[in-house]
């Protein structure tokens, strides 16, 4: 199940132009098959959120919680994703200090028409954590 909030789209179909993927359910606690209070995931989403408020791009980036992105070794996990551009998924994010780098790499990826961000460029808190850097769909033969 997934939620999506801060839209605007942008495209003729409703659908955004970009969109930055948070995992809400990373790092959570559990037991006996239930989750204990707020997630990680939970806690970063909501700090997105909150500087999401004052940024340049809030309406042209909507952020867009999912339930889970199977990267639970990994957490806290978010995703860039544009039509035409490269996919990025980005793992082992602090939950304290980490938001405002994932806004300040989400306006760099807005940027760059390919969606290519070099690791030189991208802030500390983004260098280590890729996990995958997806083709865009444009690209892929079928």
């Amino acid at each position: 199940m997934t939620t999506t909030v801060n839209i605007s789209p942008t495209s003729p179909m409703d659908v955004a132009e970009h969109t930055l993927f948070v995992c809400k359910t990373c790092a959570s606690v559990w037991q006996d098959g239930k989750r204990l209070g707020e997630s990680g995931g939970e806690k970063l989403l909501h700090q997105l959120q909150q500087l999401a408020q004052d940024w340049e791009l809030r309406d042209q980036f909507p952020i867009q919680e999912v339930e889970c992105m199977s990267a639970c070794n990994r957490s806290c996990v978010v995703a860039f994703a544009a039509k035409g551009k490269l996919t990025y998924l980005f793992g082992d994010l602090g939950v304290d200090g980490s938001a405002s780098a994932v806004l300040q790499c989400a306006s760099q990826y807005y940027a760059k028409a390919n969606g290519l961000l070099p690791w030189s460029e991208r802030p500390e808190a983004l260098k280590k954590g890729i996990l995958a850097k997806i083709p865009p769909l444009s690209q892929c033969a079928f």
